[in-house]
């Protein structure tokens, strides 16, 4: 029954990482570009669900999806666009003063103290397995987004073009794909995809900082290295596996202090076998 319970919880969680991971993943297959500032968007949906939550619950997450969703659409156009074709190194930075201006302005606005929320939506009672419904919620949610992103990127007009995109941004270009506006489209689904992260990250740790999206985000950028970056069912598949292995990590009490450096030391052993994660494929750069 143990195990039971942990697997349920390990792909819970592993959920919740899939879906940051996608965002990752996404906008560097697309756009070339690692957004560290992600785990932040995240941070942004937690606020912005405690600020609608005590009108209505469902108008919360409504709020937190449409407010991410335009703050991923202008930290991409002011922040991101104008450094398209610059070093990585100039993106990279960037990325990282985005994330520290995102987290002071989140402290001005809510101050830095710790905000608690207790939501307790029962739990299912199977004999003697019980298991909350907020992981079960969670548990589900997650698959159905990452069947939906999959359906949507392979058989619409705008996921074929956001393929086309990754594979070679030129050749698109030049069949009449507007590139700017699918990288635009990228960061909106991704940054959707993190207030939803944000939703059912809050069920599980009812706690919210300035700091929120900062561990998750680093755990889901490795998930989605670990399941090969650019690849959407390796960012699944990642995240689902990382979960896991944490959530089998603390339940072992020999194991719990342990858990962080267990996952990162997944990530160095994957990359030194597989370099390119466990569904990447490696491509030739033109010169």
């Amino acid at each position: 029954m143990d195990f039971i319970i942990t697997l349920v919880n390990g792909l819970s969680l592993g959920g919740i990482y899939a879906m940051i991971a996608l965002g990752y993943t996404m906008v560097y297959g697309i756009a070339k570009m690692l957004n560290f500032a992600h785990g932040d968007i995240i941070m942004v949906g937690g606020y912005t669900i405690l600020l609608f939550l005590p009108i209505n619950p469902v108008l919360a997450i409504v709020a937190a999806i449409v407010f991410c969703v335009i703050v991923g659409i202008v930290i991409e156009r002011f922040a991101y666009k104008p450094l398209r074709g610059s070093s990585p190194l100039a993106v990279l930075i960037t990325a990282i003063g985005v994330s520290t201006l995102l987290q002071s302005l989140a402290q001005v606005l809510f101050g830095s103290a710790p905000k608690i929320k207790q939501i307790n939506l029962g739990a299912l009672q199977l004999g003697d397995l019980k298991i909350d419904y907020s992981t079960i919620i969670t548990l589900v949610c997650s698959i159905i987004v990452m069947v939906v992103l999959n359906l949507f990127v392979k058989h619409t007009k705008t996921g074929r073009a956001m393929v086309a995109v990754s594979e070679d941004k030129g050749a698109a270009q030049l069949m009449g794909i507007n590139v700017n506006h699918i990288i635009m489209v990228t960061f909106a689904i991704g940054s959707a995809l993190a207030a939803l992260a944000g939703l059912f990250y809050f069920l599980k740790v009812q706690t919210m900082t300035t700091t929120f999206g900062a561990l998750p985000g680093i755990k889901a950028f490795t998930a989605a290295v670990i399941g090969g970056i650019g690849s959407i069912p390796g960012a699944m598949v990642g995240g689902l596996l990382l979960g896991i292995v944490e959530c089998v990590c603390q339940s072992i009490p020999e194991l719990s202090s342990y858990t962080d450096a267990i996952e990162f030391s997944i990530l160095i052993v994957i990359l030194l076998v597989k370099p390119t994660g466990i569904l990447g494929k490696k491509r030739r750069e033109k010169v």
